[in-house]
């Protein structure tokens, strides 16, 4: 008994070793394959990067629907797909003042402004958006510019805007008040903003404010986010050379 104990103990430890090296080895071959193998997250963001890149070409020609700020013969030509109760849209709205000040009057710039309203965000931004469509109306195109200016001017932000308020900014800018929410609440400009919603988005837009500016050439680059003054400058600049 005790020889038959003893063998099956020494078949037993050289089986042991080598079961114990496989797995070893094993877990040593996953985890280095593991560091190799590119995240999901990864991945993804390549995916999504090659996407806004092909994008951009997506974004419709500027028409006579559209709201333009300097000279639509421009040079460069920013659109700038907005939400107006965003707070960075609220910045980039004064730094686009200040470029087109700068380079509007010399025929080197146009702005172009398009919805995109972040229901999901801001519960009131669509409302906002169809009201500076009934001031364009109204008013003409100049109309449109004073509303969204004194718009953003007021405006907390954060769907924090009061939306009484929205005759009240009409009524400032000159606007027949009676006209203006009969116009507000007949829903003609919906499929106008839906519009420019979709086609933001088929733009390559995943935030606001989202802006696309298109050179002399045609050639169209992505601006993501509240770009401060200096460095839209700069990309300008370039665009210009």
């Amino acid at each position: 008994m005790e020889n038959s104990e003893n063998k099956k103990i020494d078949y037993f430890l050289p089986a042991s070793i080598i079961i114990a090296a496989v797995l070893i080895s094993g877990a040593w071959v996953y985890s280095a394959g593991l560091k190799n193998l590119p995240s999901k997250e990864v991945i993804g963001e390549k995916q999504q990067k090659a996407q806004i890149l092909d994008a951009v070409d997506n974004v419709s020609e500027i028409n006579n629907e559209d709201h333009i700020r300097g000279n639509p013969n421009a040079l460069i030509k920013i659109i700038e797909f907005s939400d107006m109760e965003c707070p960075f849209c609220k910045n980039f709205h004064q730094t686009m003042i200040k470029i087109i000040s700068e380079y509007g009057s010399s025929g080197k710039v146009a702005w172009i402004y398009r919805h995109f309203p972040l229901e999901q965000l801001h519960s009131k931004a669509k409302t906002s958006a169809v009201a500076s469509e009934c001031a364009a109306e109204l008013g003409g195109n100049n109309a449109f510019w004073n509303f969204l200016d004194k718009y953003f001017e007021i405006t907390p932000s954060n769907d924090k805007f009061n939306l009484s308020e929205l005759p009240k900014v009409a009524q400032n800018i000159g606007l027949n008040v009676q006209q203006f929410e009969n116009c507000l609440n007949s829903g003609k400009y919906d499929e106008k903003i839906e519009s420019q919603i979709q086609e933001a988005m088929d733009s390559g837009a995943r935030g606001t404010p989202y802006s696309i500016l298109i050179d002399k050439n045609n050639k169209k680059q992505k601006i993501d986010g509240s770009l401060p003054y200096s460095e839209l400058k700069t990309l300008i600049e370039e665009a210009l050379r």
